[in-house]
């Protein structure tokens, strides 16, 4: 084919690669990669590591006639027409295969073989295969002579010895042995470690044998020292066997202990000369091929060859492509390719762009001073796409550490060895996207102990993903109820399994009590968390309690002053008046925390699984306090080693105040965590001073400006300082 006639082909190529869609153009290059392969279209090209080239083929179909098929099993090759030897390698002339040694042990007393005197396939290795010279003869032992002959009766020679070669032992050794040691290593540095007079002995093929007649014969009748060895070794494998491979031999005198060394077989694609095979419809050579005569078989064959200044595969119609032809084709193939990949980058980054300034990006980089690094620090950073998709192993299911309704929670980690939590939402509409910015620019203000620090967040996607610090012990709820992960992902660590004791659980409810007043009461904008629940609160490694899961996917107003997630809630924990009114406000947050604290008393789920007869955790808690009974409920625990259960019943009545139907009776939650503290200082010696340091964060020296009605010592407890 002429260049010049293919550059209208090529210039039309170009354009189909550069406009057709990514599944097309996939279909296109991989049919022009299979014109370069050397296997049949189609067809498969390897077997494990093996490429297979036609005319040998895997699978019918795929393959010129039956001594050329190939079967696949277990990744390993098996030629059919070599009475299935498993194949190390096939070249355009030459196939090698595995192939035994064969052993002749002899009997020391008797001074005889003891599996007969000659060997001999006793049938030939097929029309299309000879071994090749490439091959030597190899025989081990002492005083003795190896050789093979043709039995080939059809044979156009009279010479049917076509290999053979005597092999001595050192006769100042002990009875003329060979010359190894007991660690089956040659004795002889020596690189000529097979030369015939130190018990191995190796010979070249004068010509291809069809049907391979051994032997191996004494040269020593009065002596015995040739038995001295005893075994006696023949083989053929190719040229280059090495020292190490010879010390395999030794030792292997069991009829089933066979040494297996590679044999190279020549073989032809007919079994008649060129001149016979053009006029046959069965001539195999494609278009741009000659075919060339075998001369070194014992009978007639043929193969073919690409003609001069043509290169590939002659036995595919169109195998052999003009040099020039194939590697223009080739650059062409290339250049597409980057073009593609050049324009798909192009896309992503139009896409990135868009996604971008859709979530908000340009708002939000006004209004926040961003980071380009992650860092401890107040300042939120941008993360890119990829970035997270690494840090998470492309948000595999192995690394997920909570899912909801919502979306999904991703353990991550960062270039950088950090640590974070990826929250990815399900879905998020257009016209909340002004919510969700409002959202983050609340959050990103609040520096709080024990509420969860945003890092930042990646707007580039579709919808966008919102990085949080990783707080490493699981959720309260897994420790309450005993329902621990046993997530099999090495890198997500596992919860404790400590009892959480009632100094602990006392604790973890005056910090959230504290980081929840704080929200309603001294943040910048009060906000309404409206999902609070015990897997929504989060334990680190010392039992420090962070609120987390604020819904911040979206934000709504309910009134001038107050902000609340558009999430549903979760049932049981929900405000039973929002039902009945439709109206949220920061006493929804505290009827939820009531039941968080019914939850830390007794130990229970808030839902029985046997919902029809269980009336819940609420009614029962509630009930059995009305009763005077409530130690019935509380988990038994807690309770065996405390001095003074009057604490326990107090903060019994806390939660019963915080759980009233009606939500004005309910405290707000300053006075709960003001309450808390004071059962602590009470159940325990903390003096006054020191008993709201639980709540002081590390994080940052800055201050917050609080609402006018946050008392100076209520800054102190509930905004993080050092």
């Amino acid at each position: 084919m002429q260049i010049t006639t293919m550059w209208p082909f090529f210039i039309l190529l170009i354009g189909l690669l550069l406009k057709e869609t990514t599944q097309v153009s996939a279909i296109r290059i991989r049919s022009l990669s299979a014109i370069l392969s050397s296997s049949k279209p189609g067809c498969p090209e390897k077997c494990g590591n093996l490429t297979i080239p036609y005319p040998f083929g895997i699978g019918k179909g795929c393959y010129f006639n039956e001594p050329f098929e190939v079967r696949c099993n277990n990744n390993t090759a098996f030629s059919h027409g070599l009475y299935y030897r498993s194949v190390k390698h096939i070249s355009m002339d030459t196939i090698t295969v595995v192939v035994p040694s064969i052993p002749y042990p002899y009997n020391k007393s008797s001074g005889k073989n003891i599996y007969g005197d000659e060997y001999t396939t006793g049938k030939s290795i097929g029309e299309h295969f000879s071994v090749s010279i490439k091959n030597n003869l190899v025989a081990i032992g002492c005083d003795i002579y190896a050789y093979i002959k043709d039995l080939d009766n059809s044979s156009r020679r009279q010479d049917n010895i076509v290999s053979g070669r005597a092999s001595f032992c050192d006769s100042g050794g002990a009875n003329g042995s060979l010359l190894y040691d007991s660690n089956n290593a040659l004795s002889s540095a020596s690189s000529s470690y097979c030369t015939g007079n130190n018990g191995c002995c190796q010979s070249a093929f004068s010509r291809m044998p069809r049907i391979p007649f051994a032997s191996i014969q004494t040269m020593n009748t009065e002596k015995t020292s040739w038995a001295s060895s005893n075994c006696t070794y023949f083989l053929v494998v190719e040229k280059g066997i090495s020292e190490s491979e010879f010390t395999q031999l030794l030792g292997k005198c069991k009829k089933d202990d066979y040494y297996k060394g590679r044999l190279a077989v020549n073989w032809v694609i007919g079994n008649v000369s060129c001149d016979n095979a053009t006029r046959t419809p069965k001539y195999a050579c494609g278009m741009n091929s000659r075919c060339v005569d075998d001369t070194t078989r014992p009978t007639e064959g043929y193969r073919c060859n690409c003609s001069p200044g043509y290169q590939g595969n002659p036995y595919l119609p169109n195998g052999c492509q003009g040099v020039v032809a194939a590697v223009t084709f080739v650059i062409l193939i290339a250049v597409c390719l980057w073009l593609r990949k050049r324009l798909q980058k192009r896309e992503e980054k139009k896409a990135k762009q868009k996604f971008f300034k859709r979530n908000g990006g340009l708002l939000l980089r006004q209004r926040i001073p961003f980071s380009e690094e992650s860092s401890g620090g107040s300042l939120l950073k941008l993360f890119f796409k990829e970035e997270l998709e690494k840090a998470t192993n492309n948000f595999s299911e192995s690394r997920i550490l909570g899912k909801g309704g919502a979306g999904a929670v991703y353990k991550g980690m960062l270039s950088d060895g950090s640590i974070v939590a990826v929250k990815k939402s399900n879905k998020m509409d257009e016209d909340q996207i002004e919510q969700f910015i409002n959202e983050i620019l609340i959050l990103s203000q609040i520096n709080h102990r024990h509420i969860v620090k945003v890092l930042g967040c990646c707007l580039e996607i579709e919808v966008p993903l919102l990085v949080y610090e990783y707080i490493s012990n699981g959720t309260l709820s897994s420790h309450i109820h005993g329902n621990l992960s046993h997530n099999s992902d090495p890198t997500v660590s596992k919860p404790s399994t400590i009892i959480l004791s009632w100094d602990h659980r006392l604790r973890i409810a005056a910090e959230v009590a504290w980081a929840l007043s704080y929200m309603h009461s001294c943040a910048s904008t009060p906000i309404l968390h409206r999902d609070i629940k015990s897997s929504n609160i989060l334990l680190d490694d010392t039992f420090r309690a962070v609120v987390s899961d604020f819904g911040l996917s979206r934000l709504l107003s309910v009134d001038k002053t107050h902000l609340t997630t558009l999430v549903g809630g979760t049932f049981g924990y929900m405000d039973p008046q929002y039902f009945r009114s439709g109206q949220l406000n920061d006493k929804c947050d505290v009827y939820a925390f009531g039941v968080v604290l019914a939850e830390l008393l007794t130990s229970q789920k808030v839902v029985s699984s046997n919902i029809i007869e269980d009336p819940g955790l609420v009614k029962r808690f509630t009930l059995l306090l009305k009763q005077n009974l409530i130690f019935e409920i509380i988990d038994t625990e807690i309770i065996k080693d405390l001095e003074d259960e009057k604490v326990i019943l107090a903060v019994a009545k806390l939660a019963r105040r915080c759980l009233n139907y009606n939500a004005r009776r309910r405290p707000g939650m300053k006075e709960v965590a003001a309450e808390l503290d004071q059962l602590r200082k009470r159940g325990q010696d903390i003096p006054h001073d020191e008993c709201f340091q639980d709540n002081i964060s590390p994080r940052s020296e800055s201050s917050y400006s609080c609402k006018s009605d946050c008392t100076e010592e209520d800054n102190q407890n509930l905004v993080s300082h050092d």
